[in-house]
């Protein structure tokens, strides 16, 4: 899977966050460090075990990608 990150450099640390995952940024010194950052958050988020609420159901969807 593959995940839009925006990144930037601000003086001595580098920012970024996920287009696909609003409300996620992160902070680091390196922008490797940075990546490796976003790819954990990415992959803790997605994996996060969800409850639906009383009368509701979780439903699993295909979107494709765009072109």
């Amino acid at each position: 899977m593959k995940l839009r990150a925006i990144i930037k450099k601000t003086d001595d640390w580098w920012i970024g966050w996920l287009v696909d995952i609003p409300e996620f940024n992160v902070q680091e010194r390196t922008r490797e460090e940075l990546l490796e950052s976003l790819r954990i958050g990415a992959e803790d988020i997605l994996s996060a075990e969800v409850e639906p609420l009383p009368g509701t159901q979780i439903e699993m969807i295909d979107v494709p990608l765009p072109s």
